[in-house]
């Protein structure tokens, strides 16, 4: 048995099966982790989210900030975007059931015998483990709970920027889908900066990528993430960064958690022959 992380996929079905050949996947003993950022901006979304949801409990996913944009959409909250592709997935006969098994993805997930933590873009770094864990819990519950609509109309928005044990309610929910499933770079005292898209010393000063913070209280940890295209693959003590930007014409990356040195493997977003990560 193997366990596999794999970066966002975005609608990218066919590197994802080119990535799986290349893994020899089986469905039966193996499993994968997904980082999140299963649709949009690829062409095949739909064929994304068969196929996941058809792997039942040997796929583990959480949410990305483009699933979650899936789900606003559909529930009315936002209209798609120019460059959205979500068209695939509202017009699909199996929609609804796709739609729900979506919204019941959790936004972290925790293996204490492989010892990895999943999150889409991070960990804040006033989060210890117990902390992220009950932050996302109450967001997965607002999700799956009847006023879910209502929720997914108050997720929208920058603020607040920073983490305060007072937060409650809609400031609280934000704050935890901000830092989850958005987040790239972040002051020293942990206010979010959510407008730097670019890669490490690209960033205003003052700001550090959130995995670089001084003293984070979840450097403990060893975090899979996605959501940094402009990143790429990278890997420090503890940090696997596995967007390495196939919707944009790079690769699709995995790793195998199991594996002690995590090897990687990636291949081409085009049918070009696969080459190591």
């Amino acid at each position: 048995m193997a366990v596999y992380a794999i970066g966002d996929i975005q609608g990218c079905y066919d590197p994802l099966q080119r990535l799986l050949n290349l893994l020899h996947f089986d469905s039966t003993v193996d499993r994968l982790w997904l980082v999140g950022d299963l649709v949009n901006r690829g062409p095949h979304s739909v064929e994304v989210l068969r196929l996941l949801r058809g792997l039942r409990e040997r796929a583990v996913t959480v949410l990305g900030n483009h699933d979650l944009a899936l789900l606003a959409v559909v529930s009315g909250q936002i209209k798609p975007k120019r460059k959205d592709t979500f068209h695939s997935i509202l017009d699909a006969p199996d929609r609804d059931e796709l739609l729900n098994w979506l919204r019941w993805r959790p936004l972290l997930h925790h293996d204490p015998m492989l010892g990895f933590t999943m999150v889409h873009a991070g960990l804040p770094p006033q989060w210890d483990l117990a902390l992220a864990q009950r932050c996302a819990a109450e967001v997965e519950a607002a999700l799956r709970g009847p006023k879910y609509q209502d929720f997914l109309a108050r997720m929208l928005g920058s603020e607040p920027r920073r983490w305060k044990s007072e937060l409650r309610g809609y400031n609280r929910l934000r704050f935890t889908v901000n830092a989850l499933t958005r987040m790239r770079f972040c002051a020293a005292n942990g206010a979010l900066s959510l407008t730097e898209k670019g890669p490490p010393g690209s960033q205003d000063k003052g700001l550090w990528p959130w995995f670089a913070v001084p003293d984070r209280r979840n450097a403990p940890l060893k975090i899979v993430f996605g959501h940094w295209a402009s990143l790429g693959y990278y890997r420090a003590p503890g940090i696997y960064a596995l967007d390495s930007g196939c919707v944009w014409g790079g690769r699709l990356t995995a790793i195998q958690l199991d594996d002690p040195k995590a090897q990687s493997w990636s291949v081409p977003s085009l049918n070009l022959p696969p080459l190591p990560a």
